[in-house]
């Protein structure tokens, strides 16, 4: 591990207590002039950056990592003074249901079922914690398990039910995992209901839980602003009004609650360069343009199949725990220009923040004589954000004073960070720390160069660090065997499983005479609550995308009697929120003794069928061969069908799961990849 030094020389140029020398054969450089003062009050109170763990599955791979390369991964994250450093922990309550990269087990799949220790948010939110003991956890509902419903497709026709089951959630976090949550979400992205949230507000202070926060809606800053406007009962038990992909706006009904506001989820964004400039252009310009006080990055760390949706929308990528590679993006160190120089709790200076050539600029106190100055110089086209559309505008090279009055007349020197996106080159420099500026008589010049980020600050505590390369980049595994056979698991899934509908947890199948104790068992029998149009089929993907042909054998057992069925798979080309029109090749067997072979999820494009003799509460094998343009089927080591023609996809994940929401087991899993 080490931390980078400070880089002397000719990059200092740039900084100035003076007008400085003209450029030979250059024009004059666009020159303002800005003033920093406290002395008339403070602006808003910064409430911290932040980055979302889930909606959905995007931690998935992260928990599978060996160490020392995990927990060199979460030092990255959440390390003070390291890193990115971030404020804010934002995770999803898990329900059941697809989520946009996958699902996320609840902690009650069933109405009288608690379990606190599934799925990775917990121990994710605990080592943040671990190595951050401040930062801020808000928990968020994407979707809900289908009991809470009652078979509507509706959280709210039983708000009691619903603040119940998240309370839930809270309790657990505490009394299991000793985390204190600090800001509760409603339903992400979907309609909020003013009953609801009036119930929720009661039901945690009547669980003692005063200090959790309420956010809403998570969607827009309308209708929620203007229903809090005249319904004074809900603007009375709602915290911070959150909208997501704001476009680094607001509206005026927003701002007349004088409710804290924030964009609860923003970024969303390849993270090359280009998603480092999104990145920095909307971490200063949401409170510049929209007197946001929190952004928080959807999503925190890019861990799930990059050919997933939103591949690499993460601030960093860790999506390879087979071979240990990961990679420290760009929007990590974007990230730091912020975090490490500033806390949730200080308060923005009341500026107005654009500058005249074009970019932006806030300024940050903890009122107890610190100043921390961020400046992006971002262009339209190096920090197009996935959404919204950014309109045009121009940034041009220019020189800024900025006079320093109040409390701060005083300051003498500021330490600087500087970063400089080049997409030239592809060099770009990242949180590089420079000379200190000298301020005289509290002033000083800065000449800014397009697509660049300052941080001056009267801090010292600045670093960035660094751990040794991590191991290469290496494709999953071409062998990869699970018998699934662990007493004692880490985690209620088993590695390297993505699960795109239905949850896949390991089972103790106790009645087993003992070939088949250890199973991966599909657990979720009612349809969710959905976020989005879930399959009607359980799936579970896994391995390499790039697969052509594929040997995949495993054992399978059939809980539902009549009308159940399970499936192998291969080639398998979509999942997350597309799930519902994933093709390859499907192999299944049902209870009722027959077997098809389709070329997608659904089932409606059947490719060959015929009986198996296949009966539930039996364990069985199967076994998919694809070769090229063929495919045939094993069952017990026995032929059961061939040569069938298969013409697409022409390549995918393998994969397994359930003809329906129905319990059904599965062990010994074993692909055989080429």
């Amino acid at each position: 591990m080490g931390c980078a030094a400070l880089l002397w020389g000719t990059i200092l140029l740039g900084c100035s207590c003076g007008p400085g020398p003209p450029r030979v054969g250059a024009a004059p450089l666009l020159a303002a002039t800005y003033v920093l003062d406290d002395a008339d009050g403070l602006g808003r109170e910064f409430d911290g950056i932040g980055a979302v763990s889930g909606g959905g599955a995007t931690s998935r791979l992260l928990v599978n990592y060996q160490e020392p390369y995990r927990s060199q991964i979460l030092d990255y994250l959440f390390k003070p003074n390291f890193g990115a450093s971030l404020h804010i922990l934002k995770v999803e309550i898990g329900g059941d249901a697809q989520s946009t990269d996958g699902t996320e087990p609840s902690h009650m799949h069933y109405e009288n079922d608690e379990n606190y220790f599934r799925g990775y948010e917990w121990w994710l939110m605990k080592e943040a914690k671990k190595r951050n003991p401040k930062i801020k956890l808000i928990g968020l509902p994407w979707a809900f398990p289908g009991w809470i419903g009652k078979g509507e497709n509706w959280p709210y026709d039983y708000p009691d039910i619903t603040a119940y089951y998240i309370v839930s959630w809270i309790l657990g976090a505490k009394q299991y995992h000793d985390l204190d949550i600090d800001y509760i979400g409603i339903w992400n992205e979907r309609a909020f209901s003013s009953k609801y949230i009036k119930l929720l507000r009661y039901t945690l202070d009547k669980h003692d839980l005063e200090q959790v926060r309420i956010i809403a809606s998570d969607r827009l800053w309308e209708p929620i602003s203007f229903v809090m406007l005249i319904d004074s009962e809900l603007h009375g038990v709602v915290d911070v009004i959150g909208a997501h992909y704001p476009g680094t706006k607001t509206v005026q009904n927003a701002i007349l609650t004088g409710k804290k506001l924030w964009s609860s989820e923003d970024y969303s964004t390849f993270n090359n360069d280009v998603g480092a400039g999104c990145w920095a252009r909307i971490l200063n310009q949401n409170y510049v343009n929209g007197n946001m006080t929190a952004t928080i990055a959807w999503n925190l760390v890019a861990s799930y199949y990059e050919q997933l949706p939103f591949g690499r929308c993460g601030l960093m990528t860790a999506q390879e725990p087979w071979s240990g590679h990961y990679k420290v993006e760009s929007p990590i160190w974007i990230t730091a220009h912020t975090t490490q120089f500033t806390q949730p709790g200080w308060s923005y200076l009341q500026v107005d923040g654009h500058l005249e050539g074009g970019g932006s600029f806030v300024a940050l106190t903890d009122g107890l004589g610190n100043l921390t100055i961020i400046i992006e110089t971002m262009s339209h086209n190096h920090s197009k954000c996935i959404r919204p559309p950014l309109p045009n505008f121009s940034v041009l090279p220019q020189r800024a004073t900025f006079y320093l009055r109040g409390s701060f007349y005083m300051v003498e020197t500021l330490q600087v960070r500087h970063s400089r996106l080049d997409f030239e080159s592809g060099k770009s420099s990242l949180f590089q720390q420079l000379l200190p500026v000298k301020v005289w008589r509290g002033r000083f010049s800065l000449d800014l160069n397009v697509d660049e980020v300052y941080t001056l600050t009267t801090l010292k505590t600045g670093r960035k660090c660094d751990y040794p390369e991590p191991p290469p980049p290496q494709p999953f595994p071409s062998s990869y065997k699970d018998d699934f056979n662990i007493r004692n698991p880490p985690f209620s899934e088993a590695p390297n499983f993505a699960d795109q509908t239905g949850v896949f947890e390991y089972f103790v199948n106790a009645s087993d005479p003992g070939d088949h104790v250890f199973t991966l068992r599909q657990v979720v029998v009612q349809r969710p609550i959905t976020w989005v149009s879930d399959a009607d089929q359980t799936i579970s993907v896994i391995g390499n995308f790039k697969w052509v042909n594929l040997t995949v054998t495993c054992d399978i057992y059939i809980e539902k009697p009549r009308d159940g069925g399970v499936f192998i798979a291969g080639r398998v080309d979509n999942g997350g929120i597309y799930v519902r029109r994933t093709k390859g090749v499907f192999f299944w067997v049902f209870a009722d003794g027959t077997y098809r072979v389709t070329g997608d999820l659904a089932g409606e494009e059947i490719l060959m069928k015929g009986l198996s003799g296949v009966r539930d509460n039996a364990w069985h094998t199967l076994t998919l061969n694809i070769q090229g343009n063929s495919a045939s089927g094993l069952l017990n080591g026995y032929p059961l069908w061939e040569n069938v023609t298969i013409s697409k996809p022409k390549n995918g994940w393998a994969a397994l799961g359930t003809r329906s929401f129905e319990f059904a087991q599965f062990d010994n899993f074993h692909v055989e990849a080429s």
